[in-house]
């Protein structure tokens, strides 16, 4: 059983905070990521050995960067779905994943549906976040495609989408909605950021 709680959950206030926490926070990994090569680039020639810093940081940095330039702009993926969708507390499990493998959480819709999602962009551990109910979730969009979940309360709001991506009938309840905030595409194949 799944409880609504407002129209939509960016009506709730430590949502709405939670979100813009998020954006800092991905702001700032941006910055400390995109910021010191840069630094390093305006410095050639006029710092010794700025070149070789360049250098470096550029091996260091460039796998990182394109992905926390992604999560950056795809917040306002997370801000549509929580604009959309209203929160629901839904009762939540938090399977036990080896070492390096992607954070997942699984949440009965109805008896005879379980969805499992994946915590995107980077894997959180939502149990022990900000989390005084480990075993409950706030979830807000389309059990299909995904949407956004947060500890009870709203203030803590991530990305989700289905562990194992499948491709759904276009069309029907919720689709046009789902399509609109960024869950799917027009093909019926949900969006993986």
């Amino acid at each position: 059983m799944s409880v609504t709680l407002t129209k939509v959950a960016w009506d709730h206030p430590p949502t709405v905070v939670g979100y813009r926490r998020l954006a800092v926070r991905r702001f700032n990994w941006v910055l400390c990521l995109g910021g010191p090569p840069l630094t390093a680039l305006f410095c050639i020639g006029l710092v010794p050995y700025a070149g070789m810093a360049l250098a470096l940081m550029l091996i260091l940095v460039t796998p990182y960067l394109p992905w926390v330039i992604v999560a950056y702009f795809r917040r306002r993926r997370v801000v549509a779905v929580l604009q959309a969708y209203p929160w629901r507390e839904l009762p939540c499990r938090h399977p036990r994943r080896p070492n390096g493998s992607p954070a997942t959480i699984a949440i009965p819709f109805r008896d005879d549906f379980t969805a499992t999602f994946r915590i995107l962009p980077f894997p959180i551990e939502l149990a022990t976040t900000e989390n005084d109910h480990p075993d409950r979730i706030w979830f807000a969009g389309d059990p299909r495609f995904g949407g956004v979940v947060s500890p009870v309360g709203g203030h803590y709001p991530v990305r989700v989408v289905p562990h194992t991506p499948r491709r759904e009938e276009c069309g029907g309840e919720g689709f046009e909605l789902a399509r609109r905030v960024g869950l799917v595409r027009a093909s019926g194949k949900g969006t993986r950021t």
